[in-house]
């Protein structure tokens, strides 16, 4: 018998609870200078349960080339990287109207 799953109550191979979710999700993507004129990336509203942020913090920083960190649920990469952090957003799911950037 396969498992079911515990909020949607659907199999686990039918469950839908991951995509729900990640459509609910209001992500802000902004932009910062910090000390001495630095640009920073700031990408906030990503649900810590649902996302692994470290893993999604690791996946963004290979692909824009920089470095980063995940502090108060909130990742930080080095640099402008506000367009090609969308780009892989909406290529995990999210959904572009749920996707702002300042």
């Amino acid at each position: 018998m396969e498992e079911i799953c515990p909020v949607c109550g659907l199999p686990k191979s039918l469950c839908v609870c991951g995509t729900i979710s990640r459509e609910q999700q209001r992500v802000k993507i902004k932009l910062e200078t910090r000390k001495w004129g630095r640009p920073v990336t700031i990408i906030e509203g990503l649900d810590n349960g649902k996302e692994d942020l470290h893993k999604l913090a690791k996946k963004l920083k290979a692909a824009c080339a920089s470095g980063g960190t995940v502090k108060n649920n909130m990742i930080i990469l080095q640099g402008d990287h506000r367009q090609k952090v969308k780009e892989i957003l909406l290529s995990m799911g999210l959904v572009e109207d749920n996707i702002e950037i300042l």
